[in-house]
C-alpha cells in the first residue's frame, strides 16, 4: 500500500505509549495513526498530543492494523474487541495473553517463528515479555546444538506491571505487591497454581514450547520482581542435545538476529544501561560439554511488547524483519 496504512493503538499506558514511539522510530508506513482507549481524552504519547478516541467496534472502520496494548484477562480489550475489528478488515496484534495458547492464533517472536504468520486469521498474539528475551536467545543455540532443558531465573521491573508498578517503586504504593518493593525482590509475579508455579513461570513454560516448536522442551523458571525501573534480566541455564565449546556457542550468539553478544566476561550487560534498547543483551557466558549458561537483558517495554508488535506488522507488510 504505497500511501501507507491506518493503524491503531488500543491503550494509553506505559506499552500504548511505546507503540506510538516505535511506529514513528522504526518508520512503519503510516497513512493515519489513531489511539483509542476506554474513555475520549486528549493524552501526550511520546512527546506528540492525541485525541484519544473510544475504543468501541465503530472506531475500527478503515483500520489496517490495531495494536492492543494488553489489558490481560477475560475483560481484556482485545477479548471485546479484537473481532470487531478483524471484521471490518483490520489484522489485529495483542499483546496481551488472552489468545497466547490458542491453537488458531500464531504467537510470533519474528527472529524466531516469522513462518507462524503464514495462513493467519487476522489475530495475533505477542508473546509474554520475559519469554520474548528468552526464546530469542534459545532459538539458534536450538538449531546448532539442540536444546533438552533450560532453567531460567528472571529479575524482572517494576514496569512490567505497568504505572502501578513504577508508582510502588517511587512512590510508596502499597496495593501494587504483596510484599513493599523498594530494597527487596519478590519471588511471585501473577498467581500461584496447583503445580506450585506462578502465572509467569507457567507462561515461559507454554509460550516457549509454542514458539520454539519443541512440545517437549523442560523449562524450570523462577520468576521475581526486582526494584528496577525498566528493563528485565534473566540467568539462563540450557542443557543441549551435543556437546559443544565456548568459541562454538559465542559465534552462534554472535550471529544470531536481534542479539547483541558481548565475549568479555567484565562487559556485561545491565537493564539501566540497555533501558530504551530494542535489542536482546547477552553476556557472562560459560560453556562445558552440553552445558550453557548466560546473562541477558532487555527492555521489557520495547523488545518485550512494542518492538516485537511492531516487528511483527513489518513483517507481514514487508517493510522490514
Amino acid at each position: 500500500m504505497s500511501d501507507g496504512y491506518t493503524v491503531a493503538v488500543v491503550g494509553a499506558g506505559m506499552v500504548g505509549e511505546k507503540l506510538v514511539g516505535e511506529l514513528r522510530r522504526r518508520r512503519f508506513p503510516l497513512r493515519e495513526l489513531r489511539v483509542l482507549a476506554r474513555s475520549a481524552r486528549r493524552a501526550v504519547l511520546d512527546g506528540e498530543t492525541f485525541e484519544v478516541g473510544v475504543a468501541e467496534p465503530e472506531a475500527f472502520e478503515g483500520v489496517d492494523y490495531a495494536f492492543f496494548a494488553g489489558t490481560e484477562g477475560e475483560k481484556g480489550a482485545a477479548v471485546q474487541l479484537a473481532r470487531e475489528a478483524i471484521e471490518r478488515g483490520a489484522v489485529v496484534i495483542d499483546n496481551g495473553s488472552d489468545f497466547r495458547l490458542d491453537p488458531d492464533v500464531p504467537l510470533v517472536v519474528p527472529e524466531v517463528n516469522a513462518g507462524a504468520l503464514e495462513g493467519h486469521h487476522g489475530l495475533i498474539a505477542n508473546a509474554n515479555c520475559s519469554t520474548i528475551q528468552m526464546v530469542v536467545t534459545l532459538a539458534p543455540l536450538a538449531r546448532e546444538f539442540g536444546v533438552e532443558k533450560v532453567v531460567v531465573s528472571t529479575y524482572q521491573a517494576v514496569s512490567g506491571s505497568g504505572r502501578g508498578g513504577v508508582e510502588a517503586l517511587e512512590g510508596g504504593r502499597k496495593d501494587v505487591y504483596p510484599k513493599q518493593i523498594a530494597g527487596n525482590a519478590i519471588p511471585l509475579i501473577g498467581s500461584i497454581g496447583e503445580d506450585g508455579r506462578t502465572t509467569e513461570e507457567r507462561k515461559m513454560l507454554q509460550e516457549s514450547r509454542r514458539i520454539l516448536d519443541l512440545p517437549d522442551l523442560e523449562v524450570h523458571a523462577t520468576t521475581v520482581r526486582i526494584p528496577v525501573h525498566t528493563g528485565h534480566s534473566e540467568s539462563v541455564y540450557v542443557e543441549t542435545t551435543r556437546e559443544t565449546t565456548l568459541d562454538e556457542v559465542a559465534e552462534v550468539l554472535a550471529g544470531a538476529p536481534g542479539v547483541t553478544f558481548s565475549g568479555d566476561a567484565n562487559d556485561f550487560p545491565t537493564p539501566l544501561e540497555h533501558a530504551g534498547d530494542s535489542g536482546v543483551h547477552v553476556g557472562r557466558l560459560r560453556v562445558s560439554g552440553r552445558s550453557v549458561a548466560y546473562w541477558c537483558v532487555s527492555d521489557n517495554l520495547l523488545k518485550g511488547a512494542a518492538t516485537n508488535a511492531v516487528q511483527i506488522a513489518e513483517t507481514l507488510v514487508g517493510a522490514r524483519v
